[in-house]
C-alpha cells in the first residue's frame, strides 16, 4: 500500500462538484441539483459518470480522483458511493497500461487513509485493495500491511464472517505470490473464526471446503512439522466425518512414523496419487518426523545407526544423509560419532506432548534425579572428607602449639628458682 497522502481542495462543495463535472463532462445533469443544494443527488451522477476517470491523461489522473474521493467522502453516507469508487480502481487504468497499478493502489490508499481509523468503511475500501494486489500479483506490497489486521479488526468491530472472508483472500493472495507460509498461517486463521460451539457452522460447506485445503497444505509442505494447533480446530475435527481418510493422513504425521504411512497406503492403495499428492515428498517428510520421534523416545540420548536404518527404512550408508537433513530441518540437534556409529542427541522436538509423553519426560526427570542425588552425594562426601581433614590438620596444629607452650614454662621456671637463689645468696 501507498504512504498516506494529502489532499488539498479549495472551495465549496458546489464549486468543486461543478469543477468536476465539467471534466467529467455532466455538468447541465449535475448543476440543477447543485442549483437546489441537492448535494446527494449531484454527487449520485458524478460518481456513475467516474469511470470516465480511468481514461483520462495519466498526469491528471491523481488530481481528478483526489478531487472525486475528497467529494464522496463529504456525503452524509459514503457508504452509498464508495464501491463505485473502488470498483472502478478494479478495472483497467486504459490511459496508464505501464503504471496503471500504481495510480489505482494510490488512490485506493488515499481513500483508505483519509477514513477515519476505527470506521467500518475501511473493512470493504482494504478488500478491495487485496484484490487488486491479487489481480497484479504484487503481493509483497501487501504484506507488511497484514500484520495490524487483528487491530483493525478490533477497531472496525468487524464480525466473525467478514473477518473469515478477508483473511481468506489474504491468504489466497500469499498463495498467488507462492508464499505458501504466509498463506497457511491466515488460512488457519481464518478457521478458527468458526463458532466452535456451534457444529452446524463447523461441519458447513466452507468450513470442510477450507479445512481441507489446510490439511493439504499442511501435510505437503517441506518446512512445516508440527500439527497440533491445525489438528486441534474444530472443523479439521469434523473431517473425520466427512473426509476420513484425509483425517486418518492427518493422524499419521501428526503423531505416527513411516510404518503406518506405509501401511496406510497399502489400506488405501492408489488414494494419494488419485488426490494429486505427491508421494516422494510426503515419505520423506515422514522419514525425518520418524527420526525426530526415534531421538525423542531414545532415554539415553544414543542412537545407533543400526537402529536409524531401521525405523527409516533406508541403507545403513544413507544414514548420515538423512541425520544431516533432519538437523537441517531443526527437528533434532545433536552430532554423529563415526567412530561409534551413534547419533548423539543434544536436543528433539516432540512431535505431540500427550500422556506417552509425560510418561518419558518422568522418566528422564527421574534419571537426571538420581544423576543429581548421586553428584550430591559425591559432593557431600567430599565435603566431609575436606572437613576431616581440616579438622585433623587444626589437631595437629594444636596439639604441636600445645607441646611447645609447655617446654617453654619450663625453661621460665628454672630461670626464676635461679634468680631466686642468687638474692638470697646475696
Amino acid at each position: 500500500m501507498a504512504a498516506p497522502q494529502l489532499i488539498f481542495v479549495d472551495g465549496s462543495f458546489a464549486e468543486l462538484a461543478q469543477e468536476m463535472a465539467e471534466y467529467l463532462h455532466t455538468a447541465d445533469k449535475v448543476k440543477p441539483y447543485l442549483d437546489e443544494e441537492k448535494n446527494e443527488e449531484a454527487l449520485h451522477l458524478l460518481v456513475q459518470a467516474s469511470s470516465h476517470l480511468n481514461s483520462v491523461p495519466e498526469k491528471d489522473f491523481a488530481g481528478a480522483y483526489n478531487l472525486l474521493i475528497h467529494l464522496v467522502l463529504q456525503s452524509k453516507d459514503p457508504k452509498k458511493f464508495l464501491p463505485t469508487v473502488c470498483g472502478n480502481l478494479q478495472k483497467p487504468i486504459t490511459s496508464s497500461p505501464v503504471h496503471g497499478f500504481t495510480l489505482a493502489i494510490n488512490a485506493l490508499s488515499t481513500i483508505f487513509n483519509l477514513l477515519e481509523r476505527n470506521n467500518p468503511l475501511r473493512y470493504n475500501v482494504f478488500l478491495q485493495i487485496i484484490r487488486l494486489i491479487r489481480q497484479h500479483n504484487q503481493y509483497e506490497v501487501l504484506k507488511p500491511r497484514l500484520k495490524n489486521l487483528e487491530a483493525w479488526f478490533d477497531a472496525w468491530d468487524t464480525n466473525e464472517d467478514d473477518q473469515r472472508r478477508l483473511l481468506v483472500e489474504a491468504s489466497d493472495a500469499a498463495a498467488d505470490a507462492g508464499d505458501d507460509e504466509e498463506s497457511y498461517h491466515y488460512l488457519v486463521k481464518a478457521l478458527a473464526t468458526f463458532d466452535r460451539d456451534e457444529q452446524e457452522e463447523i461441519t458447513s460447506e466452507e468450513a470442510q471446503r477450507l479445512s481441507l485445503k489446510a490439511v493439504r497444505m499442511a501435510i505437503s509442505s517441506q518446512t512445516r512439522f508440527d500439527f497440533q494447533e491445525l489438528r486441534a480446530l474444530p472443523t479439521v475435527q469434523a473431517l473425520g466425518d466427512s473426509q476420513p481418510v484425509y483425517s486418518q493422513l492427518l493422524d499419521i504425521f501428526t503423531e505416527q512414523d513411516l510404518e503406518d504411512y506405509n501401511d496406510f497406503r497399502d489400506e488405501h492403495e492408489g488414494w494419494i496419487e488419485k488426490e494429486k499428492l505427491d508421494h516422494e515428498k510426503l515419505q520423506r517428510k515422514m522419514r525425518l518426523l520418524t527420526f525426530a520421534s526415534l531421538a525423542a523416545s531414545t532415554p539415553n540420548r544414543e542412537i545407533s545407526y543400526a537402529d536409524i536404518a531401521k525405523a527409516l527404512q533406508i541403507p545403513s550408508e544413507n544414514v548420515e544423509m538423512w541425520t544431516i537433513d533432519v538437523v537441517r530441518s531443526k527437528l533434532v540437534e545433536g552430532r554423529l560419532s563415526q567412530q561409534q556409529k551413534v547419533f548423539l542427541v543434544h536436543r528433539t522436538t516432540y512431535r505431540v506432548f500427550g500422556e506417552r509423553q509425560w510418561r518419558e519426560l518422568g522418566t528422564r526427570v527421574d534419571q537426571y534425579k538420581l544423576v543429581v542425588d548421586r553428584l550430591i552425594s559425591h559432593l557431600r562426601k567430599s565435603q566431609t572428607d575436606v572437613e576431616g581433614q581440616r579438622e585433623r590438620e587444626q589437631q595437629e596444629l594444636e596439639r604441636k602449639l600445645a607441646n611447645a607452650g609447655i617446654s617453654g614454662g619450663q625453661g621460665g621456671d628454672r630461670r626464676r628458682q635461679q634468680k631466686q637463689r642468687t638474692d638470697e645468696d646475696d
